[in-house]
């Protein structure tokens, strides 16, 4: 008898691709998809869940099982993100967030469930690649696929960084766009040279954008900044806020303020209701971060 030749589609369901007697394109069954934060995956795995390569996703083995239904899959986000704008800061260029801060960066800002949604959506629609120098995943490079935030700033009725967009990257181009951090980690030149390569500056235009990007960073550090994060609460995404970091009502942080109601991407390794935008200020310090020119 012909071996059926079977294959997952991004819906989870399980199509027929060749052999047998069914048709090309038949689906066979659908897999019940599970959203499992990585620090769960041990357990989740010791519960029976089971691990998607191709998909790059947890499921379940059968459905009903008792012991996995805390991790019953969300439904999936829109394509894109309301009011999000995916032509906004298109390109590789240094991005530093302000010191004065506290959503560094979208895994860890954003409840670990909802990131699990997140992270599809980011990788998904970027066809599983990054968005500036199309690069895939690579293990043997070390190479991932992660979630940057481009964010727009305005001091036009007070200071407002209103999250526009959220950018699927790799390794290497997010290690040039926080080009600070990669210094921290001794990484910078290997960050520069990318830089350089991808966007095709010589080195003393590199040194020129690192420098221009570093004074704006200073600058924008030494203020209080609402944040407007309305496209993730918008699309129901609940937030985190990272462990170690002041709370709101305490001096220098606001509050949750109600608005008009109309971020490793990688799995290798929370809700405001809608209709709510969420402003925290961030205490203002003096930045201490310098570019090493070459």
């Amino acid at each position: 008898m012909p071996r059926l030749s079977l294959k997952v589609a991004a819906d989870g369901v399980i199509v027929h691709t060749g052999g047998g007697s069914l048709g090309k394109g038949t689906p066979v069954l659908t897999r019940e998809w599970l959203d499992v934060p990585f620090r769960e995956k041990e357990q989740a795995k010791a519960a029976g869940a089971r691990w998607d390569d191709h998909a790059e996703r947890w499921y379940a083995p059968r459905p009903g099982l008792s012991a996995l239904a805390r991790w019953a899959a969300r439904p999936d986000l829109p394509g894109l993100l309301p009011g999000e704008d995916r032509q906004f800061g298109r390109g590789l260029f240094v991005d530093l967030v302000p010191e004065s801060c506290w959503f560094t960066n979208a895994r860890s800002c954003i409840d670990e469930r909802d990131w699990e949604r997140v992270r599809r959506l980011v990788v998904n629609r970027a066809g599983r690649r990054c968005e500036v120098c199309g690069r895939r995943k690579d293990r043997q490079l070390g190479l991932w696929l992660e979630a940057h935030e481009r964010w727009a700033y305005s001091s036009a009725h007070g200071n407002v960084q209103s999250l526009r967009r959220l950018v699927c990257l790799c390794t290497w181009c997010h290690q040039a766009t926080h080009m600070g951090l990669a210094g921290k980690r001794g990484l910078d030149a290997q960050a520069f040279e990318h830089l350089c390569q991808v966007t095709g500056m010589s080195a003393r235009e590199a040194d020129q954008h690192v420098e221009a990007a570093f004074a704006i960073w200073e600058l924008r550090s030494a203020s209080w900044w609402d944040l407007d994060l309305s496209i993730l609460t918008r699309a129901g995404i609940a937030l985190a806020r990272p462990a170690g970091v002041p709370v709101p009502g305490r001096p220098g942080w606001g509050d949750v303020v109600a608005g008009e109601a109309d971020d490793y991407a990688d799995p290798d390794e929370h809700a405001e209701p809608a209709g709510f935008q969420v402003s925290f200020s961030a205490a203002p310090r003096a930045g201490s971060a310098r570019w090493d020119p070459r």
